[in-house]
């Protein structure tokens, strides 16, 4: 039987995600069709940018670039603070509908899947016209849309996804890829990022189809075994099966900021930090883990950084507890120079059933349970709807950042 791989992606995910639940929530305008990006805070005016809306990318506005240089460029930009608890609410409704289409999906990233269809063509038809009711379920019912590739595995299916954008299926099979592939350039290849483009080029290969057509021997000279690798996938080449209902283990949760002025006090070095652990700890409940292991890390005004870390004996998600380590292993780290940059991750995490079964008590209970009616508020209402104290008046975000590490890179699962 002849394999059916399915690749489903959410079109400018962060952003169409945000729209999404605005609009659900009564807003009148959607943030897809106005100039707008997600990433940081609209009042402290920095951070980078995230995710771009269509209208946004027209003034040249590029992801990773810094809110500033963005407002440069569009002034009357709207900028949405990112959301991580949000994202993972759409990604899991999302991976619902999936399961309605095939029980083999295979998570790739938070925005992004692969399905196996094969054997499925029985229950739910020709794979086109399936992909084409899947994309318009998750439009109709999650209120976003998606690109769905469909090939012969799962490099093809996720560059076929790529081709066209939005809302949009593609194919992308063996025989398709002289056609469909070839001419494009070789920087849009898979795996080939910025540091191989330019070693292709200096080989005179500008297009896939040029990687394809490639003397093998000279790849192997320039690139080792990563030449075979880049001209298998240029030729379509890739036997990865998909790996049923697997999602790669989240490993940690960091979360840090880049400061728009100097830190040279504790105070407000103890401000930062806290923000920053509140995201942490947010989205480390969420997850549904307790961490061992917590890091700090420090950069300064000429952007040398340092970085510290301590693991502890038991495993926990209460803010407090946490906010109490990161603060003494960045006061351990500090000599008082002026900070620019403060960065926490936790790690070596396990599920937090196994935090109420060895450290359950009273007053530690007490305290996540205030913790995860803090989320819920700041889950429906905004990240500034409980302010601790300490923030009031004293120009920092309540809570910074955010970043899951949820997901391994696509390498280690092609």
């Amino acid at each position: 039987m002849d394999k059916i791989i399915m690749h489903v992606d959410a079109n400018s995910a962060y952003l169409s995600w945000e729209a999404a639940y605005r609009l659900q929530q009564g807003a009148v305008v959607d943030l897809r069709d106005i100039p707008s990006v997600v990433g940081g805070d609209e009042e402290s005016r920095h951070g980078i940018v995230l995710a771009k809306s269509i209208p946004a990318k027209k003034f040249g506005i590029h992801t990773g670039e810094t809110l500033y240089s963005a407002r440069q460029k569009c002034p009357k930009l709207v900028v949405a603070p990112a959301r991580y608890h949000l994202y993972m609410m759409c990604h899991n409704a999302m991976l619902s509908i999936l399961h309605d289409f095939s029980p083999k999906i295979q998570v790739y990233s938070i925005d992004e899947a692969f399905l196996d269809y094969t054997g499925m063509k029985a229950v739910h038809g020709d794979p086109v016209e399936a992909a084409h009711r899947l994309k318009d379920r998750i439009k109709n019912e999650l209120g976003f849309t998606v690109n769905v590739g469909i090939s012969s595995n799962k490099l093809l299916a996720k560059m076929a996804g790529e081709l066209k954008k939005p809302d949009m299926v593609h194919t992308l099979f063996p025989d398709e890829v002289p056609k469909k592939m070839w001419p494009l350039p070789v920087s849009e290849l898979f795996m080939v990022g910025r540091a191989t483009a330019p070693k292709l080029y200096r080989l005179n290969i500008f297009t896939i189809g040029d990687l394809a057509a490639a003397d093998p021997e000279l790849l192997k000279y320039f690139l080792k075994s990563w030449g075979k690798l880049i001209q298998d996938y240029a030729n379509g080449i890739e036997n990865s099966p998909v790996a049923e209902d697997v999602r790669p283990p989240i490993k940690g949760i960091s979360n840090s900021t880049t400061i728009p002025f100097d830190v040279d006090t504790l105070a407000e070095a103890r401000k930062v930090l806290l923000s920053l652990c509140e995201m942490v700890c947010m989205r480390l409940r969420q997850a549904g883990f307790c961490a061992k292991l917590v890091s700090v890390y420090l950069r300064n005004t000429d952007l040398n950084g340092k970085s510290h870390q301590r693991k502890y004996n038991i495993a926990t998600d209460d803010t407090y507890k946490i906010f109490l380590a990161a603060d003494e292993l960045m006061q351990e780290a500090w000599t008082g120079e002026a900070l620019r940059g403060i960065g926490v991750r936790v790690s070596e995490l396990v599920p937090n059933d196994f935090l109420q079964m060895s450290v359950f008590d009273a007053p530690n209970e007490k305290r996540r349970r205030l913790d995860q009616s803090m989320d819920q508020i700041r889950l429906r209402f905004g990240p500034k709807s409980v302010v601790r104290s300490v923030f009031l008046n004293s120009g920092l975000a309540p809570v910074a950042g955010g970043v899951i590490e949820d997901f391994q890179m696509m390498s280690s699962i092609l």
